[in-house]
């Protein structure tokens, strides 16, 4: 019997993943259930993720090669990508999310317009899982009920996840972002041709950044911070707004956005034939809060997982079989997580640490260093001579960032 496998949730990690498997030819559903869904992100995307998942130029509004780090005192500090073909792109999810949908189903995934709402578990091994929908196709918001079988089953909808809680999965931390969407007049627009802001403060976040990313006809304006925190969001989003004020005069609010941000990995990503890959998994970074990326490899590197041990779609794997992707993932990443683990808490928890951060910026081995790690994914080491000098350097921000925080 041909493998068949759901996969819930059609952003960039539903998508590769069902890509992937539509690639291998394995029986693919791809259920998602809004398709002209716009999910609030700052849209920020690493150059390698261009090249690893073949995304078109039309896809990326814009082509940021300068970042200004804005410190709680209002230090303004310029970050340059010098290498003239590196930048980081940005875009609109509506519009990165459409195309790799769109793809994943040109390829021979079977896209369902539909609600998750009910994941059945069997009782027994290799008998399959039902998924409880209500169809949308009809055009209507409540739509037909309907079931769907399926040998396996990733999850990819996100940090509200059906998925993951019909495995009982686990909870975890959460940040909650909001974002404005702004179009300026066009003089001011100019400024954010290929620039992007990040500013830092108890007044725009309690423990994260706030930032200006522009669009193709606006710019992005938000701000994020933990659950505990979630109640000063809107005060929060005033203090960016403020810190912003004279860059996004004239600004007309086109739309509105909140979303929550997972803010570590599940307890459990795998249970039986069920994975869970992207916001769902809980794979968003700490400190550069980046989903994108991390959503759509893992899910890529679950599908994998699942082409190489379904022989090809000819057999059901195993849930030891699925908690391979995990140990490759962690293999891969975990270092990467650690570090940024390392500097949100090291850099965040004041403003006397926040303008050390900022301040460290303005070096020009730690702003390749980081931009080597961002673009391409990897911790890069530097040389023992650089790294000592960063670290002093590390050290001696701190200390004189207690002076100059406000």
């Amino acid at each position: 019997m041909a493998l068949r496998v759901a996969v819930v949730g059609s952003g960039p990690a539903g998508s590769s993943a069902a890509e992937t498997l539509a690639k291998a030819g394995i029986e693919t559903y791809l259920f998602e259930r809004k398709l002209d869904n716009a999910k609030p992100c700052g849209g920020a995307i690493p150059l390698c993720m261009v090249s690893e998942f073949d995304l078109p130029p039309e896809i990326i509004d814009r082509r940021v090669r300068k970042m200004k780090m804005i410190s709680p005192s209002n230090v303004e500090v310029d970050i340059n990508i010098e290498k003239e073909d590196e930048y980081i792109g940005m875009c609109r999810r509506e519009v990165l999310d459409g195309f790799m949908r769109d793809r994943a189903a040109k390829l021979g995934a079977k896209l369902i317009n539909g609600t998750v709402y009910k994941l059945d578990i069997p009782t027994s091994a290799n008998r399959p899982y039902t998924l409880h929908y209500a169809d949308h196709s009809d055009g209507s918001a409540e739509g037909v009920m309907k079931t769907l079988q399926a040998d396996v089953v990733i999850g990819a909808d996100g940090a509200n996840s059906r998925v993951a809680k019909a495995i009982d999965a686990g909870d975890y931390n959460y940040a909650i972002a909001f974002q404005e969407r702004i179009r300026l007049p066009q003089d001011k627009m100019a400024y954010y041709e290929d620039l992007a802001e990040m500013y830092v403060g108890n007044d725009v976040s309690t423990d994260f950044y706030a930032w200006v990313f522009p669009k193709y006809d606006h710019v992005a304006v938000g701000t994020g911070t933990m659950k505990v925190n979630k109640a000063d969001i809107k005060n929060l989003q005033a203090g960016i707004r403020a810190r912003a004020a004279k860059r996004l005069e004239g600004g007309e609010i086109i739309k509105v956005e909140a979303h929550p941000i997972p803010e570590h990995p599940r307890p459990r990503r795998v249970v039986g034939r069920v994975a869970l890959v992207g916001d769902a998994a809980g794979t968003v970074t700490k400190s550069s809060g980046e989903g994108i990326y991390f959503a759509a490899k893992s899910a890529r590197m679950c599908a994998e997982t699942i082409v190489e041990f379904s022989n090809g779609g000819t057999r059901i794997p195993t849930e030891d079989d699925l908690k391979v992707y995990l140990k490759r993932w962690d293999k891969k990443y975990g270092m990467t997580y650690k570090v940024l683990d390392i500097l949100q808490r090291v850099f965040y928890r004041s403003d006397a640490t926040r303008e050390a951060f900022v301040e460290m910026c303005a070096d020009k081995d730690v702003q390749k260093l980081t931009f080597d790690s961002y673009l391409y994914k990897t911790v890069v080491p530097a040389n023992p001579l650089i790294q000592m000098k960063i670290t002093a350097k590390t050290i001696g921000s701190l200390l004189r960032g207690n002076a100059l925080a406000p």
